[in-house]
């Protein structure tokens, strides 16, 4: 929060930056936010603000001073602090605000929202009529309210503003269904999670606590994170591979065949070619199986199916181990 009369020293990490003359990605890539001894921010959403006499003490080397800790009618807080203060979902507040009585006291500072501290406590809302004897929520049998190909930006923008966003809170703001909110969610968050991971050379759940993410929350995304990560190492070797069947003239495209990441396995690529004597089928790697070949061109991943894949029509390349790219194509060659 911000405390009462210190609204004017809120700084956010572009201030910062421009205080150091430096690049705001320069701040970033350095960590320097993130060191022990800064300033801890004022907020957890995604817009970090900073109090600027802890900020000059901290840049200038001498002991950072302490923030005031009595509550005050006149402190600001966000989004964040508003609900947990009411002891509401942020979802709640989320709707609360949009009300007169509470909107014409909004302030933003740094562009992010924020209350005076008596607002948000003396704020009673009035009662909704009910207008059905439904028990509420979705109605059984609806459909998803935003398009899948616009869910992940709407999920990234709610994100941006709550950190510690939950699947009930992204059914309730855009009204799809609570599996799908939790997979979008998911998504958005292990690919976050990866820049970060891969910009800073962060374990996951470093990454995680960095962007701000609940540690209980993060679980699945961890696990995906980490997967998406190896997935990014592994696409220049896999280009080669790609390059050299073209080369080869086994590819069935006139371009170098594309490196396919399914969404349910960020490690795995598939090729599908077609050799001179005879069609054959998909090549497919995963980082479990390491290379094989695919009875299926029309499935090549074996999708729904147990791995390894059953059937004469499979062929193991490499026990663990990931050949040059020559040697694999040598040893799927029928004619060598």
């Amino acid at each position: 929060m911000i405390r009462a009369g210190r609204q004017h020293l809120a700084r956010t990490l572009t201030d910062i930056a421009e205080q150091q003359g430096i690049a705001v990605q320069t701040l970033l890539n350095s960590g320097q936010h993130l060191a022990e001894g800064f300033p801890a921010p004022l907020n957890a959403g995604r817009t970090r603000l900073y109090d600027g006499d802890q900020v000059d003490a901290h840049l200038a080397g001498l002991p950072v001073p302490e923030l005031p800790t009595a509550d005050d009618d006149d402190d600001l807080l966000d989004r964040q602090e508003a609900a947990a203060l009411r002891g509401e979902p942020l979802s709640v507040w989320d709707r609360r605000k949009k009300d007169p009585v509470v909107s014409e006291h909004l302030v933003r500072v740094g562009g992010v929202e924020h209350w005076p501290r008596h607002i948000v406590r003396d704020y009673t809302p009035t009662p909704r009529a009910r207008t059905s004897r439904g028990g509420g929520g979705r109605p059984t049998g609806a459909g998803d309210q935003v398009p899948r190909d616009q869910l992940p930006v709407r999920v990234a923008q709610l994100l941006d503003q709550d950190p510690a966003l939950t699947a009930a809170d992204v059914t309730d703001r855009l009204g799809v269904h609570r599996n799908t909110a939790q997979a979008a969610l998911t998504a958005v968050r292990a690919e976050r999670m990866a820049d970060v991971m891969d910009q800073h050379a962060l374990t996951a759940a470093q990454a995680a606590a960095a962007l701000g993410y609940p540690a209980g929350q993060t679980r699945r995304a961890s696990v995906r994170a980490e997967a998406v990560l190896r997935g990014r190492q592994a696409r220049p070797y896999l280009a080669a591979v790609a390059q050299s069947l073209h080369a080869r003239g086994w590819s069935s495209t006139d371009a170098p065949p594309a490196v396919q990441h399914p969404e349910d396995d960020a490690c795995v690529a598939a090729f599908v070619l077609d050799a001179p004597a005879a069609p054959a089928p998909a090549l497919v790697w995963s980082e479990r199986h390491g290379w094989r070949t695919a009875p299926s061109r029309r499935h090549p991943l074996g999708k729904g199916a147990a791995w390894p894949l059953p059937g004469d029509g499979v062929r193991h390349l490499a026990d663990g181990t990931t050949p040059a790219p020559a040697d694999l194509i040598n040893a799927l060659d029928p004619t060598t």
